[in-house]
């Protein structure tokens, strides 16, 4: 495993937040927390021992299609796993979110297992996607 195993959460609801945190501190993961693209893309840059980002995609103002495009133009894309959250389900919905450069996706609402499963993957194949 590397040693970038923080996660960084990016979502413009709270709520969100609360639950995906709690969740992820029960397991043992040291979490982290923002509600807009531009604190996360803060984050990123200030605090390389972020191993996993879990981006909404739909959020007001930056969204997190273009925080994608923030990240590849940082080059952060090489060294952080991006899960993709969201309620987004219609067909081509997680094609949309695999071609903007994420590493994987998850759906709301969240199952916690497959969510899980995503983030130990990443973080085993030192958080990119494995084709």
């Amino acid at each position: 495993m590397n040693k970038r195993t923080k996660i960084l959460i990016v979502d413009d609801d709270p709520r969100n937040i609360f639950a995906l945190s709690y969740a992820l501190k029960v397991k043992g993961y040291d979490v982290l927390s923002c509600t807009t693209a531009q604190q996360g893309m803060e984050f990123l840059i200030q605090t390389p021992s972020i191993g996993i980002l879990l981006l909404d995609m739909m959020m007001p103002e930056i969204d997190g299609f273009e925080m994608m495009e923030m990240i590849r133009e940082q080059g952060l894309e090489r060294t952080v796993g991006v899960i993709a959250v969201t309620a987004r389900t219609m067909a081509g919905d997680r094609q949309r979110c695999l071609d903007s450069g994420v590493d994987g996706f998850v759906s709301k609402p969240i199952d916690l297992e497959v969510l899980l499963a995503e983030i130990e993957r990443l973080l085993s194949t030192d958080g990119k996607q494995v084709e």
